[in-house]
């Protein structure tokens, strides 16, 4: 079985009036519009630690913690890998120090800036 099909063309004044029709129109008796400044960000309290705070760079799942609390590290040594967008990302201690925490465990889903070791 077979189908005709044909476009109907508007014309360009049927165009222009459509898309006129769709802007809102000011109130003729128009008060002055005032914005509130924002107000101060709200931010989460955090605990204060002694150490440097590893932080995840992206959301993703911990597929494996290879550092262990008490462990001795050097600045840029793998900690653990994160899995995020099906990519494998190591994570790597900023500075030397031990771990005094690690607050992720293997399979645990995470958001961008959550703390993942702290190193002191």
């Amino acid at each position: 079985m077979a189908y005709r099909v044909q476009l109907e063309r508007e014309s360009k004044k049927d165009t222009a009036k459509k898309l006129k029709s769709a802007i809102p129109k000011a109130p003729a008796n128009n008060p002055a519009i005032t914005v509130a400044a924002p107000s101060a960000p709200v931010s989460k309290p955090s605990v204060a630690t002694a150490g440097s705070t590893i932080k995840s760079p992206l959301p993703g799942v911990i597929i494996q913690v290879i550092a262990k609390q008490g462990d001795t590290v050097k600045s840029g040594q793998k900690l653990l890998v994160l899995e995020a967008m099906k990519m494998e990302n190591n994570i790597l201690a900023d500075r030397d120090g031990k771990i005094s925490e690690i607050k992720v465990s293997q399979g645990q889903s995470v958001l961008e800036g959550a703390d993942l070791i702290v190193i002191e």
